[in-house]
């Protein structure tokens, strides 16, 4: 067994042996805007990480993204070759211009799933979702770590789903 995998499954053990605790603790905050709630429920350990739990209620529309990464936008190319955090900060930007474009923002999201292909870049991707969200309410979310993306150096992907006022 390769060092990588080993870290990946104790990874794994950990976060199992964990979330039955981050149960105990759910501090529901809710966010009413234009008619619909979107309410955050955090465990113990995941609060200011994400949210175990984001239900919304009310008149909305629901925005599901594919996958964002660091292919360019005019030809597909990877940007950005072995930089994990320009990558990151690319689909973050991307994913935001095209929330923008469907009147939400990152403070809409409502659940995130990012792919990384090394363990190792989990540090790395927290700075930088810190970054992207800034001081909006972190979404539901789920890290995979996976052994290939779409597209030869990619080293993230990121993918949402928001939820607007009608």
């Amino acid at each position: 067994m390769t060092r990588s995998r080993a870290v990946q499954i104790a990874t794994v053990i950990a976060v199992a042996l964990l979330l039955p605790f981050s149960l105990l603790a759910e501090t529901p905050t809710v966010a009413p805007t234009a008619g619909f709630t979107k309410e955050n429920l955090f465990g113990i350990w995941s609060k200011d990480r994400f949210a175990d739990a984001v239900v919304v209620t009310g008149p909305h529309k629901a925005i599901y993204l594919s996958g964002m990464g660091a292919e360019d936008e005019v030809d597909g190319h990877i940007l950005h070759p072995g930089n994990f955090l320009e990558q990151c900060r690319y689909a973050h930007a991307r994913v935001k211009k095209l929330l923008a474009k469907q009147g939400a923002t990152i403070g809409d999201v409502v659940k995130t799933v990012a792919y990384v292909t090394d363990v190792r870049f989990l540090p790395e991707y927290g700075k930088c979702r810190a970054e992207a969200y800034g001081g909006a309410p972190l979404s539901a979310h789920t890290m995979l770590v996976i052994t290939n993306l779409a597209h030869p150096g990619m080293l993230v992907e990121i993918d949402v789903t928001a939820a607007v006022a009608k």
